[in-house]
């Protein structure tokens, strides 16, 4: 039987934390004991309450997200704040919570090598800022409008809405950062992208990124980062075959209305 120990060592091997961001808190959030065995995973971008709600209906023993249960330092864990009560919930019904974020935007076949990949655009090299080489660059060779590349976004993620600005440039080399990609776009101008492909940018990051000659494209910090679950499900469920792997199927919390 596998056990919480087990899971997590593997998927450390996989998702190196030398990868992750120094400002990042991923890895092992919540676990009561890791002899404990699993027999179930959850694969959800978050841990929200339904995300919980979802676990526990289906069974899990164990959730496995990309962003961080627990991101900033709780001073304490009581009844009275939403990351306690998440944490005590958890360990009262025996699941642990294990995030792999930056760590797995960063590596081969992670976040955004999955992006590129579903959208069917060929990897050529990384960017990033100091050094962080988190995001991808990747060739288009769709009709090289920022029309036709938004509508295949939409098309493929089946994202509600595309924030874009123009730069009037033709899209070939795109730059693809999924989730929030605001700091990043001037290493994606660098990289030489024509296009910058992301998830969420504030309102004066867009108009800077059009003013310097950078086409934006941000589809989504769900929709941008979701298809990778599917991925961590599947090395789940081949490294493992006494486990279910299973990915959430609650769509986005944050609504387009």
């Amino acid at each position: 039987m596998t056990t919480v120990c087990e899971l997590y060592e593997y998927l450390n091997d996989a998702y190196p934390a030398d990868l992750s961001c120094s400002w990042d808190n991923d890895g092992l959030m919540c676990c009561a004991d890791r002899t404990a065995p699993v027999r179930r995973v959850l694969c959800a971008l978050d841990v929200t309450e339904g995300t919980i709600e979802e676990a526990v209906a289906l069974g899990c023993d164990c959730i496995v997200s990309h962003h961080p249960m627990i991101f900033r330092k709780m001073a304490s864990v009581t009844d009275g704040d939403i990351g306690g009560r998440r944490v005590i919930g958890l360990l009262g019904k025996g699941i642990t919570v294990m995030s792999f974020h930056t760590r797995l935007d960063a590596v081969a076949g992670g976040v955004n090598d999955t992006l590129c990949r579903v959208l069917g655009m060929e990897v050529e090299g990384t960017f990033g800022l100091d050094g962080e080489a988190l995001g991808r660059i990747a060739v288009w060779s769709g009709e090289p409008t920022l029309d036709a590349f938004c509508a295949h976004l939409r098309d493929v993620l089946g994202t509600p809405a595309v924030h874009a600005v123009d730069a009037g440039l033709p899209v070939y080399r795109v730059a693809v950062l999924g989730g929030d990609g605001k700091d990043d776009w001037e290493a994606a101008l660098r990289a030489g992208a024509d296009t910058y492909l992301t998830g969420t940018m504030s309102y004066n990051t867009l108009l800077d990124a059009r003013a310097a000659g950078l086409n934006v494209a941000a589809a989504g910090h769900f929709y941008t980062e979701r298809p990778v679950m599917e991925v961590v499900a599947a090395q789940i469920r081949s490294r493992f075959s006494d486990v279910e792997a299973v990915v959430s199927a609650r769509d986005c919390d944050v609504l387009t209305l």
